[in-house]
């Protein structure tokens, strides 16, 4: 069944995978429109709820080995949806192992420090999944594009050249070979929207009075730098998609579309991963059995020694009536306090 799972989810998203190494020409290569031709809206809610569940079982194992961690970086222009995506994708997780930061432009503390300094305060742990609501790929674009921006960062002038670019993706690029060598995934999705869906959703923002919050005049005069983003984002997915950390280009347009995308590049991840429960000793395992001996026998008169068990029809091996399960504890607690004794023995002998 996992197998199964694993080779549709890869036949979706292959398609999206930004080669390492290859030129990429955003506008030409990737269409925000595309839908898989063997994915169908009708069936959109179904696939979505079940790369959810995959996340959520998948995400259980990850926090309970506690040795990876996942860092997923979300870009999009203003309207491409990261916001929804994060809310439709994450819903069945569980939310202390989950975190969301997103970063708007930069405090004076931050620009006293390196560019990538206030994204590494906010990695996730191990055994956890940290997600980057934009994230420190806007250094590479937002400001690229408004290059007035690198005055603000206090950089010598040495750091100022124009070969800027190019060592600052050389930066990210170790940075996130360090981060995936030292047992965190990075997962890269780019959320591609086009000019008219993104002119659709203004609309809406406007017309509908419960949306108008979400509106700003800003982001439609970001618009007006359209054709530079998509150069930026052309140069940043050509020159970031690396082996360790590629880039997924998750078509935008249709929303449904984006979110079954993104939850299953994001369920990929972990099942290459592979996180697995921790294995119990035969120890620890004869001590739980011992105290569940003990606390079935506090079971109240009528009351089922174990409903856990009687719920999902249990063994009927166990010890019959409140006498026989008081001395099965009984016999438990000598066991275990023996055992103790033994223990400590070994222990004033050394």
């Amino acid at each position: 069944m996992a197998d199964d799972r694993a080779k549709r989810i890869t036949e979706l998203i292959e398609p999206l995978r930004v080669t390492p190494g290859s030129k990429v020409t955003l506008a030409s290569d990737f269409d925000p429109g595309y839908k898989a031709g063997f994915v169908k809206r009708k069936h959109g809610a179904e696939l979505l709820q079940q790369g959810v569940e995959l996340l959520t079982e998948y995400q259980a194992r990850l926090a309970a080995q506690d040795t990876h961690g996942v860092l997923v970086v979300l870009q999009a222009l203003d309207a491409g949806g990261k916001d929804g995506t994060i809310r439709h994708v994450m819903s069945g997780v569980n939310p202390q192992g989950v975190s969301v930061h997103s970063y708007k432009v930069p405090s004076s503390l931050e620009l006293d420090h390196d560019y990538l300094w206030r994204y590494a305060t906010n990695l996730p742990r191990r055994g956890e999944i940290g997600i980057f609501n934009r994230s420190h790929y806007e250094e590479v674009l937002v400001v690229r594009v408004h290059p007035e921006l690198l005055g603000r960062q206090q950089l010598p002038e040495s750091a100022r050249g124009r070969d800027v670019w190019k060592r600052r993706y050389r930066d990210i690029n170790d940075w996130e070979r360090h981060l995936v060598d030292n047992g965190f995934r990075v997962v890269k999705l780019l959320l591609n929207l086009s000019k008219e869906e993104q002119r659709a959703r203004f609309l809406r923002r406007i017309d509908l009075p419960d949306h108008n919050w979400k509106f700003s005049a800003a982001d439609v005069h970001e618009r007006g730098y359209w054709d530079a983003y998509q150069n930026a984002f052309s140069e940043m997915l050509s020159a970031t998609s690396t082996e360790w950390a590629p880039w997924y280009v998750i078509p935008a347009d249709h929303k449904w579309f984006a979110r079954i995308c993104a939850s299953a590049v994001i369920a990929n991840a972990l099942i290459e991963i592979d996180p697995h429960y921790p294995k119990v000793t035969a120890e620890a395992l004869k001590a739980l059995h011992e105290v569940k001996v003990e606390l079935e026998a506090e079971a109240p008169k009528g009351a089922v020694p174990d409903p856990f068990e009687a719920e999902k029809g249990g063994a009927d091996d166990k010890p019959k009536g409140k006498k026989a399960r008081k001395k099965a504890a009984q016999n438990a607690k000598k066991a275990r306090e023996a055992d103790g004794t033994q223990k400590a023995g070994v222990q004033t002998a050394e």
